[in-house]
């Protein structure tokens, strides 16, 4: 058995140190912030803490005709496969876990190739999607030239984080809840040492200069919808839906702005963002036609010029490092695929330093 700290109580931190779990490791986690009621988390000085603020649902991103399975866009899509499966054995077993199953549907001004050249056996039986079926022209949205539909989940944040988490301590995980600014300097702290490899799943990256923030504002609002639609516009800005089980709501999107560091919302967008979708599914109206807004949401995606950071480090004193961060607005779509790899790297270096480690 190997000592693991994992910095990050984020929903790739909070993957990450499960998995780990799993393989019969003592895991502790050492964040600044973690999962909490939605109604108390304090939006003003935990707006850096990204996961209470995302949209949190899975839309399939698909690698273009010809790339490579070692391309960024093909380990994604493999990772988000991979957190699919997870999450259905989780609602399947785990109600209160925040998970709901329901149609997702695509649409887009301005297909791409990943698009126009896709047919519903690829679909299926290449890049995994689920009940998988074009939308015919009656059926798209004014505009749109190319829809299709499939299977998908979401869930409702930090019911889900707090269910990770509880899962957590329930088999013997620890917490330290403290500030880092610097991966190494957990390597001293004392109430942690010794241990043996540690996992930087802190979204930021400690000074990584490819890290940038992209900011998104959303709305919730208390109109249900029973599918979870996203339009790609021709001028790149998307349109999306999330639904909140346990009549949590339903969240409007969005936006995507980088290296934008106003932590208020803006009224005048918020209304351009309901009115967009609104126009694309007037059925979430309801008979009162209208929305019942709840609060607008500011939040802040860590994101990674060329993709995540998924690597094994060997610093400073032999330190061992396996970073984990970078996922900018995909956490929740790529957490399980992440964990998945993360484990990986431990057992291969755990292998390489001659110490037994449970079969992942």
């Amino acid at each position: 058995m190997a000592r693991i700290v994992v910095i990050g109580a984020g929903v790739t931190g909070l993957s990450c140190a499960l998995r780990i779990q799993e393989a019969g490791h003592s895991v502790t986690i050492v964040a600044k912030d973690f999962p909490s009621g939605f109604e108390t988390i304090d939006s003003a000085t935990q707006i850096n803490f990204t996961s209470p603020w995302g949209g949190a649902h899975n839309r399939f991103i698909l690698p273009p005709p010809g790339a490579a399975s070692d391309s960024q866009e093909a380990r994604e899509h493999a990772m988000s496969l991979l957190t699919w499966d997870e999450m259905r054995v989780l609602h399947d077993h785990h109600p209160e876990a925040g998970i709901t199953f329901m149609k997702a549907h695509d649409y887009f001004e301005a297909p791409e190739p990943a698009q126009t050249t896709l047919t519903e056996d690829k679909a299926r039986n290449e890049f995994g999607m689920k009940e998988f079926r074009f939308h015919t022209k009656e059926e798209l949205p004014e505009g749109v030239k190319l829809g299709y539909e499939y299977q998908t989940w979401c869930v409702n944040p930090m019911v889900y984080c707090a269910f990770l988490l509880r899962r957590f301590a329930y088999r013997g995980g620890k917490i330290v809840k403290r500030e880092i600014r610097d991966p190494l300097e957990v390597f001293e702290m004392k109430d942690l040492a010794p241990f043996d490899v540690l996992v930087n799943a802190s979204g930021i990256g400690f000074g990584d200069h490819d890290v940038f923030i992209t900011t998104g504002q959303t709305c919730l609002v208390a109109n249900p919808c029973p599918v979870s639609i996203t339009r790609i516009n021709a001028s790149g800005m998307g349109s999306f839906n999330v639904s909140r089980n346990f009549e949590g709501g339903t969240i409007i999107g969005g936006t995507k702005i980088p290296n934008y560091w106003n932590p208020n919302p803006s009224l005048e967008l918020r209304e351009k963002l309901l009115s967009n979708f609104a126009a694309m599914y007037p059925d979430i109206l309801g008979p009162d036609g209208k929305f019942t807004v709840i609060r607008d949401i500011v939040g802040r995606r860590p994101t990674r010029k060329g993709g995540m950071r998924l690597e094994t480090e060997i610093a400073q004193g032999n330190r061992c490092i396996i970073h984990a961060y970078g996922l900018g607005g995909r956490g929740y779509e790529l957490s399980w695929g992440v964990a998945d790899k993360v484990g990986k790297l431990l057992a291969s270096h755990i292998g390489s330093t001659g110490t037994t480690l449970a079969k992942i």
